[in-house]
């Protein structure tokens, strides 16, 4: 959806809902695009932001950028972390490899932000390798004591994304 100030918002839905594939909000065409990959999607949708996302178009603004694009290891929309374990579900999403390709593929700097839950069915280390592949240099904000890289929520608008050199899974 663009505004007539050339202001875009969207996201890409499964369709049947239960997944999130990306989100974006555009605002200046002639910067660049800063990129989350976090953990899973909330209830931001095409035009309704969450708190997460609010900071992290805070954040994209106050560093220059034009855009926000969001993607998730996980593309499961949820509240709660733990629907990640839920029997029976895939929460990964048949589309999302697709989607976090595209976007590392477009942005100018990609923050990698989520929780040790990441690891769960060896995601983080399958989309580590992804981006390895895509020759993608993932970035973070603050390294959790754990070695995962922190949420941006958590982080204050001072700090900016710094390169990360990951151990490969």
């Amino acid at each position: 959806m663009e505004d007539l100030l050339g202001r875009s918002s969207g996201a890409k839905f499964s369709s049947c809902g239960s997944y999130r594939y990306r989100l974006w909000r555009r605002w200046d065409a002639s910067r660049p695009t800063l990129a989350f990959l976090m953990l899973n999607p909330s209830v931001a949708g095409e035009t309704d932001d969450d708190a997460t996302v609010t900071r992290c178009i805070a954040r994209a603004a106050k560093g220059g950028y034009g855009a926000l694009e969001v993607v998730n290891l996980f593309a499961l929309v949820s509240t709660d972390p733990q629907a990640l374990y839920a029997p029976g579900i895939d929460p990964i999403g048949p589309e999302n490899d697709q989607a976090i390709t595209e976007v590392a593929r477009s942005c100018e700097t990609l923050v990698c932000a989520w929780s040790p839950h990441a690891r769960h069915l060896g995601r983080e280390a399958h989309v580590l390798g992804l981006l390895d592949q895509l020759g993608v240099v993932p970035h973070v904000l603050v390294i959790n004591k754990d070695g995962t890289p922190r949420h941006p929520l958590y982080v204050g608008y001072s700090v900016t994304p710094v390169p990360w050199a990951h151990q490969a899974a």
